[in-house]
């Protein structure tokens, strides 16, 4: 079971992710979007997702600064122990908090707006299940790992997922750890399956292309319809004086034929 759970099933997950992304985006681009629902409800919208995605872009890099730079680099340049725990509970909590929050306006609107759940698919309903349950296990890590047992994970669980990527992870890394981070790592995993499937794919719909595209030219129609007349500077003529010009200017053509 820990060779199936540690070594095997990373693998068959990571694989999924990326054969399912792939397969997504050849035979279901126009389905490749968040199904936006603003039209429907904006007011808890506008608070609910600005702190659900700050909470999940700062647990993202603690994540990354946690699971791949090795905790030598960190005391390499003056981060002792004591310090990247105290920042780990610090912004973890506050992200943590804006994340939970976040989510429980997010999933409120989803279920009470008769519109936005009736938009909401049977693979959405399984994500956010999953998005939740990874989300609290991480939270219960932050507080477990940190304040109670202070178990260091980046003596077990960092080793073993940088250990993926040389293909040749020791699940005894993760045997030892506790319950809640073996249960918060395979949630994630089986998200990250379960990715490719859901609205979850418009992380990676960021309009890059915007940056490098010609610019969008607007001309006025003023002149373009019909009988308009061309913009001068300074003042114009009445229509009085206008026609009488206009009539002496025909006398004047007429009497040189």
């Amino acid at each position: 079971m820990d060779v199936l759970l540690w070594q095997v099933l990373p693998y068959v997950c990571i694989a999924t992710f990326v054969v399912g992304h792939w397969w997504r985006y050849k035979y279901d681009k126009f389905g490749w979007t968040t199904r936006s629902s603003q039209m429907y409800e904006s007011k808890l919208l506008q608070i609910g997702s600005p702190l659900f995605h700050f909470g999940i872009l700062v647990v993202l890099a603690g994540h990354v600064m946690g699971l791949v730079i090795p905790k030598r680099w960190t005391e390499a340049v003056g981060i002792t122990q004591e310090m990247y725990h105290v920042m780990a509970v610090a912004l973890g909590a506050i992200a943590g908090f804006c994340t939970i929050v976040g989510m429980i306006i997010l999933i409120y609107r989803r279920r009470m707006t008769p519109a936005v759940f009736s938009a909401t698919t049977a693979n959405d309903k399984i994500m956010y299940v999953f998005l939740a349950a990874a989300i609290l296990t991480g939270l219960a890590n932050t507080v477990l790992g940190n304040v109670v047992s202070h178990y260091d994970y980046r003596e077990g669980v960092s080793i073993w997922f940088r250990e993926l990527f040389y293909l040749s992870p020791n699940p005894d890394h993760m045997t030892a750890a506790p319950l809640t981070f073996q249960m918060h790592t395979l949630l994630v995993f089986l998200l990250f399956a379960l990715w490719p499937f859901t609205r979850l794919v418009h992380v990676f719909s960021a309009p890059l292309s915007y940056m490098w595209r010609p610019y969008v030219v607007y001309r006025s129609r003023l002149g373009s319809r019909l009988g308009a007349s061309e913009s001068r500077r300074g003042w114009e003529r009445s229509e009085l004086k206008r026609s009488a010009a206009d009539h002496a200017a025909g006398s004047h053509s007429a009497s040189r034929r």
